[in-house]
């Protein structure tokens, strides 16, 4: 009966018109359709398309769509196909795509969702669409506007379909572009949103839930590519790729700090991962796309493939075994590439090596044909090499069987392309030739050697004599035991065409030295700690003989070398160094040789700390004196380097430090940095600050007993602590910034570091000590003497501020230094009568994390933020502002505010005339404000800046009244950081101006994708976005009453000119497209408006008029300049004012409200050509008309309807302004209509015009 509906339509056609036939479609639609009736009207539709007008068409795919959960599995497929056929032939294509990507995206499957049967139906269903794109690319087209338009529409079969889709030649790029953009934009929003305060909570969470859908989703159409969809593995592939090359240089994690998504670099691995294990097609492909990468990438850019192979080699070993050769073939570059991706490329071949015998071979050939290359780089880069394979056969050896065993993805015994063995014993000593070679190298190959042989000892204990073995002939060119001048350091260093370089780094040996001997006390060389891991073997009673002499020569070395120190005179030591050179050559020779004295000063320092933990009372004693002694002679060779070089002396200036290689790359870290490993490690340091605070106290006591009694100390001169301070807070800041340089995987990083957190709590005690102002000197000592001594201890105090500073944030950026906060809220001492309600508040918060921040605000910083206000130290002041200011941003929105309430109410109270700390002060209340608040204390700080700084009506004040903060010392900087805050939101605002194009494009067009999710609507953003601007327009608005200065009036225009442009975006966001109803602005938008015109669009104008008025009074040649600068701010900002004028012109003609009626005609055009004899005309016609007040009139309905708004429309544009052109435009005009270059304004005389070509 069906089949001969068509043919019935026809002779209704031709008998009694369309409207039977519309009757009976309208019939046949709402009835119910069995399964059987819809497959079968779906395949007859296209016999009689033609009868269907396209709501018809609408109602008839609801209809298909609704009915497909009930239709067979089996028979999805062909209906599919008879849709995409449907869709060819023109049967609403973007209702039929839409309809196939949501039901097959979100619908499909119930209760069989996951099942292999339905992965295999919709593996079909992708290769129909491919095909269907192939012979009609319009449906591709429609593909990639379905998802451009709109995020929501991505899921796991869009993704899917745009990966078939980009099989299609013609659609390769844009379709992966597509989907790469998406993303991309994704993430970005998802970061924007993060840290944007003023939006609303539930759109951020949106945010993130889209990065974290638009994750699972891509990771699932990955997941499900081998059922029936294999046609889009290589598409996979490259799209993998694209996402890694686009990841930015540096530090890519610094958004995803949590488990809650993936971020770029880790999704894209885990989809090649994936692939890897899954396709064996695709694993050919992957390492040559890996390899191309590597070899012609830039270096920044390769180590995320990198990190890519050492994923793959961890994860699926046996499976890389099978692509020896290529890996092989990589390697032959290795003295071409970078070096440190030469060093990342070997350490990420490492756990296939210990498997592969060939491999390793195959690498220590290429590291030998390295080590003889004439580029420094390269022979670096080999000898990290070297020291990556010695490791990985200890690492192999101490395992005691096959790293890889229990791995899940193991493949078959006849899948191995080789049987993995473990390496046999002595690649130390194998490669000892070579190693032997790097002791002829460069300083920095030698210093990398040194740190790679401290390594292998942590790595290995019982390695340690032999490594005191190899070095002990080197070490002895360098020390004469017998000569009065045991250290040889003038032989370190080298003259090359008339270029000084350190040949040896003296103090790194001993560094190294030294660190073997504090691991290896003597007599347990051989008897390593059993928490330690080894490998036990069997040494003759020869080799021990010779370990133990090595060991004991250097143990005396060390001590004749602290000896020697110890009587060094330092002017006769330097002075005898002597040469054939010229003077200016002799003087860089000993200022070298002063840098590696200073570096072993560090290394006896280091080691005399280590053995202040374990010595006793009266080893103490003399072990303080002999440090306090050294760091003496420390700092005196320092200030004669500083003599030398006129300026600071910096290490790395004078040499190449050697970087420091990571044996693993750290993830997120693509930046290819060096930094010198410290000599200082944190429990030197720690021990040398609690040194400090007990001589401190030891002083202060000696100083009362004396004065108490009227006498002198006696004749032995005390100790004083000040004379450590400078060396602990120095080598403290440097130990504490260098911490992050240094991956987590290096072994150094333990042993150097350790737990850096236990340098909190006594670098708060010496915070403490500073503070207190407590005598460490006696008062029998001069004024002057004491003046100094107490700029030394605020300088000091402001060290240890800066390192409290870095600890602080290191510890917010791990979340397992958590510790660090607490610690410190326990042993602070300081009172706070003010805040014991609010510690007792917050002691009670469930959540740790918060809680500990909140208490170390409360016990801690703000108590010293409050003693060092009243002691008037504002340069500390300003870094306690930076912490409270970085650990406010992270806590909840009720703290945070609490935090903003009290910084404001320090503003209003206390006065500081202190410019860098008054600016910080009102940076930390504003920004720890939420908003609406942050801009209303802004408002408020900009209407008493308007009283201080004075403007054309009223006079200056001295000092605010509401704000002590505020005075002629401070208005300045105040005025630049609230111009600074005012610019960031100004910048957010081009983002979120951007989203609320695509919700305007979403609701026009009437796209619902997601009917049972809640989203943020376009309504709710917009007037978020409008209150916001409308915050904005209060505070420039005080700021163009004000006597500005010429850096901040220049500002002032330039946050103008962008302020309009963004203002004009969100008119031209309000008129409807074409083809679109046009929606009344709302009352938020109204009001922005009303407001803009009202308070900053006029008072603006007079603003540029007083410039102008300066600059013709100014004759000065220091204001030339000035002038030409201002003369290109001012005609940009009158030409954002005119277009963002001209869309409330046709925003009002098309929604009939006149939006300029609290406007104001522009009198400023310095760029525009006047013609007075044409004013004199205008003056003689007074009844002329503006062009704009016809239409003006109509909009209101007749001339009765407002006289006054007429007057007004009289005054918003004359018919200079604008055209009546310009008011015929089309309201479905371009994005980027009404936009004059800049170019194009400067050819026509500087003169704005509306005109035709403009819109």
């Amino acid at each position: 009966m069906l089949d001969i509906l068509p043919a019935c339509f026809n002779l209704m056609i031709n008998e009694n018109g369309r409207e039977s036939v519309g009757f009976i479609l309208d019939r046949v639609i709402e009835s119910e359709w069995s399964k059987g009736l819809l497959v079968k009207m779906v395949s007859l539709v296209r016999e009689f398309m033609h009868f269907i007008d396209k709501v018809r068409a609408r109602e008839f795919l609801e209809k298909v769509f609704k009915g497909m959960r009930r239709v067979d599995l089996q028979d999805l497929p062909s209906l599919v196909y008879q849709l995409l056929v449907l869709a060819s032939k023109g049967f609403n294509k973007k209702e039929v795509i839409e309809g196939v990507v949501m039901f097959f995206g979100s619908e499909f499957g119930g209760s069989k969702r996951g099942s292999s049967i339905v992965r295999q139906v919709e593996g079909t269903v992708l290769l129909h669409v491919n095909f269907a794109v192939k012979q009609d690319p319009s449906l591709g087209k429609e593909v990639i506007g379905l998802v451009k338009l709109d995020f929501r529409a991505l899921n796991h079969f869009t993704i899917s379909v745009l990966l078939s889709v980009a099989r299609v030649r013609r659609f390769s790029e844009s379709s992966l572009g597509i989907l790469k953009t998406v993303l991309l934009t994704a993430y970005r929003d998802h970061k924007f949103a993060k840290n944007c305060k003023w939006l609303p909570d539930d759109f951020k969470e949106e945010c993130l839930q889209n990065v974290q859908k638009a994750e699972k989703a891509l990771l699932r159409a990955v997941n499900e590519s081998n059922y029936g969809r294999e046609h889009i593995v290589p598409t996979i592939v490259q799209f993998s790729f694209q996402l890694l090359e686009s990841l930015e240089d540096g530090n890519v994690r610094e958004l995803w700090d949590s488990n809650a998504i993936l971020g770029i670099e880790e999704l894209s691995i885990q989809m090649l991962k994936t692939l890897f294990e899954v396709h064996e097609m695709a694993r050919n492909e992957i390492i040559e796309q890996s390899k191309f990468r590597i070899l012609s990438s830039k270096p920044e850019k390769n180590i995320p493939i990198i990190r890519l192979l050492g994923h793959l080699v961890q994860s699926n070993p046996y499976l890389m075994l099978e692509h020896v050769s290529r890996l092989k073939e990589l390697l032959d570059y290795f003295v071409f590439m970078h070096g440190k991706v030469a060093t990342h490329l070997v350490a990420a071949l490492v756990p296939l090596i210990k498997l592969s015998r060939d491999l390793r071979d195959y690498t220590i050939l290429v590291v030998r044909k390295a080590m003889f290359r004439r580029e420094d780089a390269v022979r670096l880069s080999a000898t990290n090499a070297i020291f990556n394979l010695i490791l990985a056969e200890k690492e192999a050896k101490r395992e005691g069987s096959f790293s890889f065993q229990d791995s899940s993805s193991q493949a078959s015994c006849s899948q191995h392309a080789e049987i993995p063995c473990i390496m046999d014993g002595g690649l130390f000593q194998e490669l000892s030739g070579l190693l032997q070679r790097c002791l002829y190298q460069q300083g920095e190959i030698k210093e990398v050697m040194y740190h790679g042989l401290l390594k292998l000892v942590l790595a290995d204990p019982t390695s340690g004599g032999p490594v005191l073995d190899f070095l002990l002939p080197h070490f002895r060119c360098f020390f004469k035991e017998d000569a009065d001048v045991q250290l040889e350091i003038s032989r370190c260093t080298k003259s090359l065409s008339g270029n000084v370089v350190i040949e040896e780094p003296l103090d790194a040996l001993l560094s190294c030295v030294s660190s073997i001997l504090l691991l290896q006390p003597h007599g347990k060389a051989d008897c390593p700690d059993s928490s330690r891991p080894y490998f036990v073997f069997s040494l003759s009673q020869e080799n021990e003989l010779g370990s133990d002499l090595s060991r004991e020569s250097f143990s005396n070395a060390l001590l004749k070398i602290q000896k020697f120190l110890k009587k060094i005179n330092l002017e006769d030591f330097l002075g005898r160094i002597q040469g054939d050179s010229s003077t200016s050559v002799l003087e860089e020779e000993r200022k070298c040789c002063a840098l590696i004295l200073v570096g072993i000063l560090e290394v006896v320092v280091n080691t005399i700390a280590t053995r202040l933990s374990e010595a006793t009372d009266i080893e103490k004693a003399d072990l303080e004196k002999e440090l306090v002694g050294f760091v003496n002679l420390h700092e005196s060779l320092e200030k004669d380097l500083c003599t030398r070089l006129s300026t600071s002396i910096k290490r790395g200036k004078v040499r190449a430090t050697a970087p420091v290689m990571a044996s693993n790359i750290e993830p997120g870290n693509n930046r290819l940095t060096q930094e010198r490993v410290p000599y200082l490690t944190t429990s030197s340091l720690c021990q040398l600050m609690q040194t400090a605070l007990k001589l401190s106290s030891t002083e202060c006591s000696k100083t009362i007993a004396a004065s108490q009694h009227h006498s002198q100390l006696s004749s032995s001169k005390p100790v004083k602590c000040l004379q450590i301070m400078a060396f602990i807070l120095n080598h403290s800041l440097h130990h504490i910034k260098s911490y992050l340089t240094m991956a987590k995987e290096n072994p150094l990083r333990t042993l150097i570091y350790g737990e850096i957190k236990l340098m909190g709590p006594p670098l708060l005690k010496l915070i403490f000590l500073l503070k207190s102002g407590k005598k460490l000197v006696s008062e029998e000592k001069k004024k002057e003497e004491k003046r100094i001594k107490d700029e030394d201890r605020k300088g000091y105090l402001h060290l240890a501020l800066v390192c409290m500073k870095e600890l602080v944030t290191i510890s917010l950026q791990n979340p397992h230094m958590t510790g660090l906060l607490e610690d410190l809220v326990s042993v602070s001492t300081l009172e706070y009568p003010e805040l014991d309600d609010k510690y007792e508040e917050d002691s009670r918060i469930d959540d740790q994390r918060i809680r500990t921040k909140q208490l170390f605000v409360v016990k801690v910083l703000k108590p010293l933020f409050s003693e060092l206000l009243a002691q008037s130290y504002f340069h500390e002041l300003e870094i306690i502002s930076d912490m409270l200011l970085v650990i406010g941003e992270q806590l909840p929105r009720k703290q945070r505010n609490s935090h903003g309430a009290w910084s404001i109410h320090v503003c209003k109270n206390n006065v500081i005339k202190n410019s860098k700390a008054a600016r910080s002060v009102v940076a930390l209340a504003i920004s720890l404000s939420s908003p609406p608040s942050d801009l209303i204390a802004a408002q408020d700080m900009a209407k008493e800046l308007l009283k201080v700084t004075g403007s054309e009506t009223s006079d200056t004040a001295e000092v605010s009244e509401s704000y002590s903060i505020i005075n002629q010392s401070t208005s300045t900087s105040i005025i630049s950081c609230i111009q600074k805050l005012i610019e960031a939101i100004i910048v957010d605002m081009d983002w979120a101006i951007k989203k609320l194009n695509i919700f305007t494009l979403v609701s026009q067009r009437s796209i619902h994708l997601s009917r049972n999710e809640e989203h943020v609507t376009g309504l709710e953003y917009g007037n978020n976005l409008y209150s916001r601007a409308e915050e904005v327009v209060k505070v420039l608005s005080c700021f163009v009453s004000m006597n500005l200065k010429e850096p901040q009036a220049e500002h002032l225009l330039r946050l103008s000119a962008k302020f309009y442009k963004h203002l004009a975006q969100m008119s031209r966001l309000r008129i409807a497209s074409k083809g679109c109803k046009q929606l009344i602005p709302s009352l938020a938008f109204q009001k922005l408006v009303e407001l803009t015109c009202k308070q900053l669009t006029v008072p603006i104008y007079n603003f540029v008029a007083e410039m102008q008025r300066e600059q013709e009074n100014a004759n000065s040649k220091c204001t030339a300049n000035k002038i030409k600068r201002e003369n290109k701010c001012i005609p940009d900002l009158i030409y954002q004012i005119e277009d963002y004028e001209k869309y409330l012109i046709r925003l009002s003609k098309v929604s009939k409200i006149n939006l300029l009626r609290h406007a104001k005609r522009s009198t400023s055009r310095d760029f525009k050509i006047i013609d007075s004899r044409k004013i004199i005309r205008e003056e003689d016609e007074p009844n002329h008309k503006p062009a704009y007040h016809a239409s003006t009139t109509a909009e209101n309905g007749s001339p009765e309807s407002g006289d006054n708004e007429g007057n007004d429309s009289e005054k918003v544009l004359s018919p200079q302004s604008v055209s009546p052109s310009a008011e015929e435009e089309s309201a479905s005009d371009g994005e980027n209509g009404g936009a004059l270059p800049h170019a194009k304004r400067v050819k026509r005389d500087r003169v704005v015009l509306d005109s035709d070509d403009e819109a």
